[in-house]
């Protein structure tokens, strides 16, 4: 997808999320209509879905995709890292990642962004792949985190 037509397309799902989201409080459906919606809406993405932080796991919440993991290893992977570091990690080829948490083999790079609470506290983390390196951008950090940020309102 042309630069620039990717985060007005995020801009576009942002918008169309935050009226779907006003409809419910529960965070389990509000996490499954945005993982619904991002996965059909694009492309590039091989799986999408939410690890929430249950009793100190990263165990799977709603996702779109093939099967995943249902609770990652303690402290590995990237979704750990962006628990751990508090931000977006984007990483192009996961083959390369240290500690890389292989749920499926065809996955091949990766984007996780933090979800935080009303209180900023990490709460889950949504995990999007692809099937090919080098995948994710910084476009899709600036249109991932803006509507992660709709979970919290």
């Amino acid at each position: 997808m042309d630069q620039g037509k990717k985060l007005a397309r995020y801009g576009r799902l942002r918008e169309q999320l935050a009226g779907l989201l006003g409809k419910t409080a529960d965070e389990q459906a509000r996490m499954a209509t945005v993982a619904a919606l991002l996965y059909h809406k694009f492309a590039h993405y091989f799986w999408c879905g939410f690890y929430r932080l249950v009793d100190g796991d990263l165990v799977v919440g709603p996702y779109q995709g093939p099967l995943a993991c249902q609770v990652l290893a303690r402290n590995r992977g990237v979704c750990w890292a962006a628990v751990k570091e508090g931000r977006t990690v984007i990483v192009p080829d996961v083959r390369l990642f240290p500690g890389h948490i292989p749920c499926d083999a065809r996955s091949l790079s990766e984007i996780v962004v933090p979800v935080r609470d009303a209180a900023e506290a990490i709460v889950a983390v949504l995990d999007v792949d692809g099937d090919k390196p080098e995948q994710f951008d910084e476009e899709d950090r600036e249109g991932l985190e803006a509507i992660v940020a709709l979970l919290t309102q």
